[in-house]
């Protein structure tokens, strides 16, 4: 396991990126745009990230199972009912939808590019290990839901 690997809470990570977008709009200040609308689509495109999340949540605790992203270990339940049989993560989708709300928001290009980065770093870091350790507790059941539900959307 590598060392960043189930370390840096997801959270955190968005507050990290969003501060980083935050500055990177100011670095900048010509690559800033406007159009109408902007603030009605980061408002709903936050509204249904933090949507996504909640339905996630809700899913885990209806399973009993946890919803600790550093102990993936401890989970009891695989949960593939509800948000899950259409996306395998929709607490992180939920997060990559508020950043890209925050990015409407700060309507600077700039912190566009840098939602690919959360979503490369998350991938890599969160969901690649968590998949490991679903792989090795649930077996043959996970692997059908992998060949069925998309990681992502």
């Amino acid at each position: 396991m590598n060392a960043l690997e189930l370390k840096v809470p997801p959270v955190a990570q968005v507050i990290i990126t969003a501060a980083v977008m935050y500055g990177a709009s100011k670095v900048i200040p010509n690559l800033q745009f406007y159009f109408n609308g902007s603030n009605t689509l980061a408002i709903g495109l936050s509204v249904i990230g933090l949507g996504s999340g909640v339905l996630g949540v809700a899913q885990f605790k209806k399973a009993q199972t946890t919803v600790n992203p550093h102990t993936p270990e401890k989970s009891t339940n695989l949960v593939t009912s509800g948000i899950y049989r259409y996306t395998r993560n929709p607490m992180y989708l939920g997060l990559v939808l508020v950043l890209l709300g925050w990015a409407f928001y700060l309507s600077h290009f700039l912190p566009f590019m840098l939602v690919p980065v959360f979503v490369i770093y998350m991938t890599r870091f969160q969901i690649q290990p968590e998949e490991k350790m679903m792989a090795q507790k649930f077996g043959r059941e996970y692997q059908v839901y992998l060949s069925r539900v998309r990681r992502w959307i």
